[in-house]
């Protein structure tokens, strides 16, 4: 007998569950593969291959088109390169955010926004205060702002109904605005040299890809082409190549070609002529009729289905499951003999950073803005399940290590800051987990629960 939870999860929209529940099994699954990848790097790296582990990342490779050509280190390409495909996908999915999910009405963005903000500002003044003395380090104080959304929601999958649905949708809706904060710190903070020439051709092309969007071409070759000329003028201009991803994908168009009415009725004329034009059944080889009605209707589904949201669903599993992957075994490489034995500010900074700052500045947050009534916490959801989602987000990891590249310089400050933003993800995942093992189950009435 279905449970009434189970009863109630049934009737909401699927349009808006299903694409959720898509994102959240992905990131699980991700989130899994990125501890082997962690793993299997910290293995190679200590017991058999450290030599050939850093030659081959450092390894020059040269791409050229005409004249044109840029040389980086294998783990340049992918840290400037491929990278950009995962900020493309986050790009994505804060436009869809904003236009039909958590972040389309203020109503609904409030919570996160405010928790996220707490969640950012607070580990980086704890950072701050750790190396305030320390100009090497200093610059890293973005470090512990970013919530790594893989291994939260992976470690929520395990945790069944001790983390509710809302739950999951909260600290998702946090982790994009940790996102956005992440993408305008990288911008402003972590580009140098600017050039002014070149940053203006950068604009150009975006203004132009905007244009495109108004006119709602759709045609991919377009975007592929200009996306990679706009990356490489971003790189040029010294801002980090990656926010070209995001700039990118806020010009991919967000409208359909064929309304769902339309859609439908085409379909269905479709499926009769198919359905009248030949045998049905195994086996049966199509006739020119039947196979030109099925190519029609791959075209009405495509032209139904907005270039935004196909994008998103095609890129998603790449970036989770190769990109993201491929940047680890990049980047958590960590010779643990090389690290001081001495306690450095920046590994205080980091380790308080995401272990307390995180928690603190989410949960506060969040009570702030409860108790001053500018929003409600979710149906289902007590503050046990905040504090202990707010010690979740203290995973880094993925956008930890990534700002943490960008910058320190020093190979020492950057095995620190390896290690330790895999120690305090580990003790910030055990706590969360800890936590919400001690929460009360919750039948969630979804009817009160709004997406």
């Amino acid at each position: 007998m279905a449970t009434k939870s189970e009863t109630m999860d049934s009737r909401l929209p699927e349009r808006i569950l299903k694409p959720f529940k898509e994102f959240s099994n992905t990131e699980q699954l991700s989130g899994i593969i990125l501890i082997l990848c962690t793993l299997f790097a910290l293995f190679l790296t200590n017991f058999i291959l450290y030599e050939a582990y850093n030659d081959f990342w450092s390894t020059k490779m040269t791409v050229k088109v005409g004249e044109i050509g840029l040389e980086k280190s294998i783990s340049l390409w992918i840290n400037d390169g491929i990278m950009a495909i995962f900020f493309f996908v986050i790009g994505l999915e804060i436009k869809r955010e904003i236009l039909t999910g958590e972040l389309n009405s203020l109503r609904k963005a409030s919570l996160p926004i405010i928790a996220a903000l707490g969640g950012m500002g607070i580990p980086a003044l704890i950072y701050i205060m750790f190396n305030f003395n320390s100009p090497e380090s200093l610059s890293g104080w973005g470090i512990p702002m970013a919530t790594d959304i893989a291994f939260t929601l992976g470690i929520l999958a395990l945790m069944g109904k001790r983390a509710p649905f809302p739950l999951k949708v909260f600290i998702t809706g946090v982790a994009i605005i940790d996102d956005i904060g992440a993408v305008l710190v990288i911008a402003i903070f972590y580009s140098s040299n600017i050039d002014p020439t070149v940053l203006l051709i950068a604009l150009g092309i975006f203004l132009v890809l905007i244009f495109f969007n108004r006119l709602n071409i759709q045609n991919p070759s377009v975007y592929i082409i200009l996306g990679v000329a706009l990356w490489f003028f971003v790189l040029q201009s010294g801002i980090h190549a990656t926010i070209a991803g995001v700039l990118l994908a806020f010009t991919i168009p967000a409208r359909n070609k064929v309304d769902a009415d339309r859609f439908v009725v085409k379909a269905q004329l479709l499926l009769e002529e198919f359905q009248t034009s030949g045998k049905c059944g195994s086996g049966v080889l199509l006739n020119q009729k039947q196979q030109s009605a099925i190519k029609a209707m791959e075209n009405a589904c495509q032209n139904v289905e907005p270039p935004l949201q196909r994008y998103e669903r095609l890129l998603h599993y790449w970036v989770a499951f190769a990109v993201i992957p491929i940047f680890i075994l990049a980047n958590s490489g960590v010779l643990l003999g090389d690290i001081p034995l001495t306690i450095h500010p920046i590994e205080l900074g980091i380790f308080f950073g995401l272990v307390v700052g995180k928690p603190l500045g989410i949960s506060l947050a969040t009570w702030i803005a409860v108790k001053s009534e500018i929003t409600s916490l979710p149906s289902g959801l007590t503050w046990m399940h905040i504090i202990g989602v707010s010690f979740l987000a203290g995973i880094g990891f993925t956008m930890a290590l990534f700002i943490g590249s960008l910058a320190l310089s020093d190979p020492v400050l950057l095995t620190m800051q390896k290690f330790t933003v895999l120690v305090a993800s580990l003790v910030a995942a055990f706590l969360g987990v800890m936590i919400l093992a001690r929460t009360v189950p919750i039948e969630l009435d979804i009817e009160e629960f709004e997406c």
